[in-house]
């Protein structure tokens, strides 16, 4: 740590957990550095953006975040602005040059090397995929009480190559972490008082360790830490549902009964096109190898409305599919295309028919994860508390099934793992009382 008073940093987080998880580690790593947190861009003495690439217009949305800098940059011209993530993989030092303001730009397997960058001793873009392991060359997390929940990055990078994703190109190859690297890290995180780890991945189920390790090993492995009460992991290829990992689900009373396992459509013909490698059928097989293993579990989903070529019969194939498992909840979007995905140069669905699908597919899903709340009406759930509510005495936390539950509970701590009844269901949460 250098001895000179400390500077401050801002980091804005764009999309997924993986970047949450991120935002986390270049934190500690700019910490080690001499950095201290701040929450306001107007207070920092670094800004950094780590950015997605998942959702639609993300270079867009960056750079009109940038424009917003401009004024501070101006006021402060020692104020250094960086972006990272996977929009700083994809555009690289196009970003600078439509940006000036910026003073660097470092890829999601190359931020190990921010500090050197921020100091000057390194170049100002870095979008390599280096052959060292960056966790390497991370500091040792610092010692300092941690939420009850945390995020564990244990595998990145995917090869599946869909048809619409651009992971694998600002990712790269899938690799997974050494187990022994990943069990440390748990075991330092519930050590400072963490309860639940959600282990992340692009490809998470692809994990595999060393002796034949898979995904369900490990998480039999971290089940074993004293003091860790909950596991999850997230997200998920159907193609990589090993026997293993379905048994962990029966077998690990620690891991959540909740799965996310995005089928993208219901059709054949658009999850050929799509490149999934896998069809409806073979998806609901693995649904239900899952549910007779877990009969409890809740079920949640990703699909792509609109899919170049998709037809009517497609899109009712895929209604046809979320009537048939019945989903907790799901994520759906209108297609939209990515540049350099193999998709990206096909003619799109007429807009005003996608838009038609999508709100018909929302409103099945709406009526599904309304009704997955209201079974949960009557019954008593695990809850841990993560923060307090905005009524006097009332604290909020997760449920085993992820549901965000309010609780009236004025002696209850950060942390807590209670028991809660569920009295009634909101759009978006329930609300119950300590058992």
């Amino acid at each position: 740590m250098n001895d000179q008073t400390p500077k401050r940093l801002y980091i804005k987080t764009y999309g997924c957990q993986m970047n949450v998880y991120d935002s986390q580690r270049m934190a500690e790593a700019m910490g080690a550095d001499g950095y201290v947190q701040t929450d306001r861009p107007e207070d920092a003495d670094m800004v950094l953006l780590n950015t997605c690439h998942i959702r639609e217009k993300a270079a867009e949305k960056l750079y009109s975040d940038l424009g917003r800098l401009k004024p501070l940059k101006s006021d402060r011209p020692d104020l250094k602005i960086g972006v990272a993530g996977c929009v700083a993989q994809a555009e690289g030092g196009e970003i600078i040059r439509r940006m000036p303001l910026v003073d660097l730009v470092v890829g999601p397997q190359a931020y190990h090397r921010l500090p050197a960058m921020a100091r000057g001793d390194a170049p100002a873009v870095d979008t390599e995929f280096p052959a060292e392991d960056k966790f390497d060359h991370l500091p040792a997390r610092a010692a300092t009480r941690r939420a009850p929940a945390a995020f564990l990055t244990v595998q990145e990078g995917c090869d599946k190559f869909c048809a619409f994703c651009v992971v694998p190109y600002t990712r790269g190859a899938e690799v997974s972490r050494p187990a022994d690297r990943i069990l440390a890290e748990a075991r330092d995180l519930v050590a400072r008082g963490v309860r639940e780890i959600t282990l992340l991945g692009q490809n998470v189920n692809g994990w595999h360790g060393e002796d034949g390790w898979g995904l369900g090993r490990l998480i039999r492995a971290i089940a074993d830490i004293d003091g860790l009460d909950r596991i999850r992991y997230t997200t998920s290829h159907p193609n990589d549902m090993a026997d293993d990992l379905i048994e962990a689900h029966r077998d690990v009373p620690q891991l959540m009964p909740y799965l996310h396992l995005p089928v993208q459509s219901g059709s054949d013909r658009i999850l050929k096109v799509m490149n999934r490698r896998h069809t409806a059928d073979q998806y609901l097989r693995v649904i239900d190898r899952i549910r007779a293993a877990r009969p409890d579990i809740m079920l949640t989903s990703d699909f792509i409305v609109g899919f170049p070529g998709e037809t009517d019969a497609d899109h009712a194939a895929t209604l046809d599919l979320v009537g048939r498992v019945g989903f907790g909840t799901a994520f759906s979007f209108k297609y939209s295309p990515r540049p350099g995905t193999p998709a990206a140069d096909r003619a799109p669905v007429n807009d005003a028919v996608a838009d038609a699908r999508l709100q018909e597919l929302q409103a099945l899903l709406n009526r599904q994860q309304k009704a997955a709340q209201e079974s949960m009406v009557g019954r008593t759930l695990g809850v841990l508390f993560e923060k307090p509510g905005r009524l006097p005495g009332q604290m909020v936390g997760k449920s085993d099934y992820l549901h965000s539950v309010f609780v009236h509970a004025p002696d209850a701590q950060i942390g807590d793992l209670v028991r809660v009844r569920i009295r009634s269901s909101a759009p978006n949460s329930l609300e119950g009382e300590l058992a």
